[in-house]
């Protein structure tokens, strides 16, 4: 049940891995909707662009999302005016509604059936004390030329203190729209690998991507959209903080649904939509517990969300249940542009930080980057997204790239024997081994499997992901599964193997 309904109803793919030296005119690293739709913007304009994905495109990030494109997103905009200044919020607004339309338009162009919905969509609070929030975030979403109205009352079935809503956004099935991008990328004469993680960047002249096999892609122009980059500039490291997010989903009855989108920050964010189903059902789709990555109690979290979507707005079945990861700036413009200011970055361009609002600010980096790497100048609203905003003289260790010990080799003490025995099957800790940490995981078939709980990226400690079976370091969102490969990066290593006297195997 822990597979996004998204990645379960769009089919499989079969792109090549990447096994060989090759050159291109851009090499895009990530087959997520950024990269994805960067690529095909740029195919648009002419040149010819190699994707470069980890493991199946549409299948991480993007294809756990909920799937709806709107620019009314939570309390953003009197955020961005308290944080970089009302012109920075009014950019940021335009992007958001012309990237909103540049869906509708792309997806109409090539006929992709990816279920794309007009829907109103609505920010909503219940308790009247945070009404003040709410009506200041109108005043700075009209501000930045975003038309919302304010409303007393909506269609979800409970009571709302009052309610912001945008029309005309749009709602979508994103894998599907996905896949129909790489398939006319690849029409155009580019190309999408994929079982292809990137381990390694030189963002020189040419720039150059390589990967864990040796296979490498050079290119006049790099694109890093992975989420957390994997680039030599500091700045995105101090600046990006990751984020998790659990979604339920599940059938209910088609003419008890609410028509829109519809999202609240009580209750440790709520978001609903629904998608199409069959003839007399629509999927009913609830996101939220938003935490951080090893925080732990993820099994709970998911009980908890389940329970209020059963309790406000009648999810009775959950049929699917998945996770979702993104990466948020203080200031809660999202990184797009060049990786830094400095010539030696010439021709590297990253696109993170999204915030949770990935399907607008995918798009709005494919346009921005595009006319930046095309040479007409950047789009008016470019300019508070820029990465080199983060710059200044600190370099906080860039050149590393890894924190991880080929081997940790200890002996347990009676007393930690006893800790790691604790653990059923089915369980995971992080328990000390000679004074060191250790993740220490107990398959259902009781063996152990111990690896060092020392993230090989920069050296946090991870946690347990108890619904998932997965170790996740809360610094930078690395995961690992229970052997200590990589699930995702930023990581690159696998967590160190861990050798002990205890009569139990460990990896």
């Amino acid at each position: 049940m822990n597979e996004s309904y998204w990645t379960g109803t769009s089919g499989t793919t079969r792109y090549p891995a990447l096994d060989a030296r090759t050159t291109a005119d851009v090499a895009v690293v990530g087959g997520g909707l950024a990269g994805l739709w960067t690529a095909w913007e740029l195919a648009q304009a002419g040149r010819r662009v190699a994707v470069i994905e980890a493991g199946r495109i549409g299948a991480a990030s993007t294809g756990n999302t909920t799937g709806k494109a709107t620019a009314l997103q939570s309390l953003n905009f009197s955020a961005i005016a308290r944080t970089a200044g009302q012109d920075a919020a009014r950019r940021y607004g335009q992007a958001q509604l012309l990237a909103v339309e540049r869906v509708a338009e792309v997806s109409a162009a090539l006929s992709l059936d990816c279920d794309l919905e007009r829907r109103p969509a609505y920010l909503y609070v219940t308790l009247e004390h945070t009404l003040p929030e709410l009506r200041e975030e109108l005043t700075a979403a009209v501000a930045a030329g975003v038309p919302a109205v304010f409303r007393d009352a909506i269609d979800l079935p409970f009571p709302v203190a009052g309610a912001l809503r945008l029309d005309g956004q749009i709602q979508f099935h994103p894998r599907k729209l996905l896949l129909g991008l790489a398939q006319d990328l690849v029409r155009r004469g580019s190309v999408v690998y994929e079982d292809s993680r990137v381990v390694a960047v030189d963002d020189g002249e040419p720039c150059v991507a390589v990967t864990e096999d040796g296979a490498s892609v050079t290119a006049e122009h790099l694109v890093i959209a992975t989420g957390f980059p994997i680039t030599s500039t500091p700045g995105p490291r101090r600046a990006l903080r990751p984020r998790r997010e659990l979604v339920v989903a599940g059938p209910v009855p088609a003419e008890s649904v609410p028509e829109g989108m519809y999202i609240t920050l009580e209750d440790s964010v709520r978001s609903v939509r629904t998608a199409p189903l069959d003839t007399s059902h629509r999927l009913l789709i609830v996101a939220g517990e938003k935490f951080t990555p090893g925080a732990g109690g993820v099994g709970e979290r998911y009980e908890t969300l389940s329970s209020w979507a059963a309790a406000h707005v009648g999810l009775r079945q959950v049929t699917h249940r998945w996770s979702a990861q993104d990466y948020e700036t203080e200031d809660r413009v999202p990184l797009i542009g060049k990786a830094s200011q400095s010539p030696d970055h010439a021709h590297t361009w990253i696109a993170t930080g999204f915030g949770g609002w990935g399907l607008t600010n995918a798009v709005a980096a494919g346009q921005l980057i595009t006319t930046g790497i095309a040479g007409g100048g950047l789009p008016d609203w470019a300019a508070p997204f820029s990465p080199g905003r983060l710059e200044d003289t600190d370099n906080d260790g860039a050149a590393r790239t890894g924190g991880g010990r080929s081997v940790v080799r200890h002996r347990i003490e009676p007393g930690e024997r006893a800790a790691v025995a604790a653990i059923q099957p089915g369980e995971g800790a992080v328990v000390d081994v000679g004074g060191e940490h250790c993740a220490a995981y107990r398959d259902l078939s009781g063996i152990l499997h111990l690896v060092s709980a020392v993230c090989s990226h920069l050296g946090g400690t991870v946690g347990f992901n108890d619904a998932e079976k997965t170790w996740e370091c809360p610094c930078h969102g690395s995961r690992f599964a229970p052997d200590g490969s990589v699930l995702q990066g930023p990581a690159v290593r696998p967590l160190a193997p861990v050798t002990t006297h205890l009569g139990v195997a460990a990896h």
